[in-house]
């Protein structure tokens, strides 16, 4: 090989030489966003799962304490429930039931909820309910056994006599024995009316006591109240309030009579007052008073059927 011809053969080799790193670089050009992007891409989906595995993770935690908190709720809610349910129980109940509801009570409280078996939270919130319950259950026991211990001391204790006593057994003495033995179905003393002293009348001995009652120097019950009709769906009764304007004293009178031929005594003769009140109790009950100068309705007219007053009365039209 000629020198010219070595000199030719070196040159070609210093262009492929310098020609390499070019071709090179054109192929990375070429091939270079695409390569590149595969791994890329391989990256963000790896981190992409893996933030979607936490998140469900964080909402699965997040969920159950949402469950294990609403089991604390419920179990919390309804040991108040039962404890107030409770102490209702116990203030309803008489004193000789109390204990018992008292004991019932705490029977429920030994037992902890079902609700709250499930989780940790719930155990706790079940000893919690245990221990209320308990607490309500010896408040109900400790209330019984005061309310039974005042009951007795309340039974033991002697009741006094009332202050008209004396009054009531006098009047009762003498219309015994002015009047008849047997005048008098029944004599007592009505504490809630300011001890107001109560006597029972039979219909066929009323005119004579009326009259006793009236012109007696000792009693001298001048002026009459009230009259008042009453059905006892059993009988029927009148009642008379009467006081003495020269004693002051009051006194109640009661006079009893059959409820299907109702009749007692007119005493608008002693008393005129009687008059009117007497004809109102006849037109709103039906009651009789024989006796009376003008026995008629004084509310409703003549032809009005039956009387208002009376349990047993069915009105003609029933919105009126």
């Amino acid at each position: 090989m000629t020198n010219d011809e070595k000199q030719h053969v070196k040159n070609e080799d210093v262009t492929a030489a310098k020609d390499a790193p070019e071709e090179k670089a054109v192929s990375e050009e070429k091939a270079g966003p695409e390569e590149k992007a595969v791994p890329e891409e391989k990256a963000g989906a790896q981190e992409k799962t893996e933030s979607g595995e936490k998140a469900e993770s964080q909402e699965k935690d997040a969920s159950k304490e949402k469950e294990v908190a609403k089991e604390k709720d419920k179990a919390e809610e309804k040991a108040e429930k039962d404890a107030v349910e409770g102490e209702k129980k116990a203030k309803k109940a008489p004193a000789a039931k109390a204990s018992d509801e008292a004991g019932k009570t705490e029977a429920e409280a030994s037992d902890p909820p079902k609700v709250a078996k499930k989780s940790g939270d719930g155990d706790d919130a079940a000893k919690e309910a245990a221990r209320e319950k308990a607490q309500a259950a010896r408040a109900a026991r400790a209330k019984a056994a005061a309310a039974r211990k005042k009951a007795d001391e309340e039974d033991d204790k002697p009741k006094p006599p009332s202050p008209n006593q004396p009054k009531l057994d006098r009047i009762v003495e003498m219309i015994r024995r002015r009047v008849a033995e047997d005048a008098i179905e029944e004599a007592y003393i009505n504490e809630a009316d300011r001890h107001l002293p109560c006597v029972v009348i039979r219909p066929s001995h009323w005119l004579q006591v009326a009259q006793l009652l009236r012109d007696e120097e000792e009693l001298k019950l001048d002026y009459l109240r009230n009259i008042a009709g009453v059905d006892h769906e059993t009988h029927m009764e009148v009642v008379y309030h009467f006081m003495s304007f020269k004693t002051r004293d009051e006194y109640c009178f009661k006079v009893r009579t059959d409820r299907d031929q109702p009749s007692v005594p007119s005493v608008t003769s002693i008393w005129n007052t009687a008059n009117w009140n007497e004809r109102e109790i006849y037109d709103l009950f039906g009651i009789d008073f024989p006796g009376h100068p003008d026995l008629r309705r004084i509310m409703l007219p003549d032809d009005w059927v039956g009387h208002p007053l009376r349990k047993d009365y069915e009105p003609y039209d029933p919105e009126v």
